[in-house]
C-alpha cells in the first residue's frame, strides 16, 4: 500500500465512468442508437453492466471484427448529441474533487473514454480537474498516473485497481461499477467505500494520518 509523504502535494486520480458520472442513459440511448442507424442488434442493457473495457472490446460482442473499429468510430461520432446531456453526476463526484483542491491538491481524471467525449462530459457537469488524460484503460493509466504524480486512485472497475497498483498508486475503490465490493477488494483494492460520496471524509483521515 502506497503512504503520502505529508510534505507532498496532494494529487488525486479519478476514473470516469461510474465513478465521477454515471454514464449508463447515456451509453445505453447511444448504443439504441447505433442499433437503429445499421440494423444491427445491441443489447443495450447488457451493454450498460459492464462500462470500463475499452469501446471496441464491446463493440466485438456485436459486429464482426472488420467492422469494429468502423462502428467505434461511428459511436463515438454519435455520441455528443445523444449521451452527454443523458449522463448525470455521480453522487459525491463535486464535493470529492473539492476536497482534493481544499486540501491544496489537484484533481487529474484518467480514463478509457475517448478524450474529448470525457472532456464534454466534465464541461456539461461543471466538473473541472486540473488535468484529463483519455484513451487509456488498465495497467495503462499507470502511465498517467505516475507523469501527473497521482498518489491516489480512485476507480470502480478491477481495471482502475490495476492501473493505481501499477503506478505504485493507493486504490480506492467505489462499489458503484460492474465490479462489487469483494471483487474490488479480491483485485488488490486498498480501500474499498461504497460510493464516492465516503471519499471526502476517507480523504480527511487519510490525510490526517500521512501527518501524523
Amino acid at each position: 500500500m502506497a503512504r503520502m509523504d505529508s510534505s507532498a502535494v496532494l494529487t488525486v486520480g479519478f476514473d470516469l465512468d461510474m465513478t465521477l458520472i454515471d454514464s449508463r442513459p447515456g451509453i445505453r440511448a447511444c448504443y439504441l442508437a447505433l442499433s437503429e442507424r445499421t440494423g444491427t442488434y445491441i443489447d443495450a442493457d447488457l451493454a450498460v453492466t459492464r462500462l470500463g473495457p475499452p469501446l471496441a472490446e464491446e463493440m466485438a460482442n456485436w459486429f464482426p471484427p472488420e467492422r469494429v473499429a468502423e462502428m467505434s468510430d461511428l459511436y463515438r461520432e454519435m455520441y455528443s448529441a445523444i449521451a452527454v446531456a443523458a449522463s448525470p453526476a455521480m453522487p459525491g463526484a463535486r464535493e470529492s474533487i473539492a476536497a482534493v483542491r481544499a486540501a491544496g491538491g489537484q484533481a487529474v481524471v484518467v480514463t478509457a473514454k475517448y478524450e474529448p467525449n470525457a472532456r464534454l462530459h466534465l464541461a456539461h457537469l461543471g466538473l473541472e480537474p486540473d488535468v484529463l488524460v483519455g484513451d487509456l484503460w488498465a495497467e495503462q493509466k499507470a502511465d498517467a498516473l505516475r507523469a501527473h504524480g497521482a498518489q491516489v486512485y480512485v476507480g470502480d472497475h478491477v481495471g482502475d485497481v490495476r492501473g493505481a497498483r501499477t503506478a505504485g498508486a493507493l486504490s480506492v475503490a467505489v462499489a458503484t461499477g460492474p465490479c462489487d465490493a469483494e471483487e474490488l477488494r479480491t483485485a488488490g483494492a486498498d480501500v474499498v467505500l461504497d460510493d464516492l460520496a465516503a471519499f471526502p471524509g476517507w480523504l480527511a483521515g487519510y490525510r490526517a494520518s500521512a501527518r501524523a
